[in-house]
């Protein structure tokens, strides 16, 4: 288990880096427009919830998802495990 601060840099890193993939690496319309708001790791690091904000707000809520979670597995691919 880490220390809270740790956690909470670590959530900060991973916060900035998914929003520069978002504007640099991921070329998906659907993800437009949206900004990655917080992040939060359970306890051992393993997981992490990330919250998202869009321009439009819910109106777009479903496509946004579907945008995610084509995306998913080139965001999980890109961070390294361990």
């Amino acid at each position: 288990m880490v220390s809270k601060l740790r956690a909470e840099r670590i959530a900060d890193r991973i916060r900035e880096e998914l929003s520069e993939m978002l504007i640099m690496e991921l070329s998906d319309p659907r993800l437009g427009g949206i900004t990655i708001t917080d992040v939060t790791l359970d306890r051992e690091l393993a997981y992490a919830n990330v919250y998202v904000s869009a321009v439009e707000g819910s109106v777009r809520s479903d496509e946004i998802l579907a945008g995610l979670e084509h995306a998913q597995g080139y965001i999980r691919g890109s961070y390294p495990s361990g």
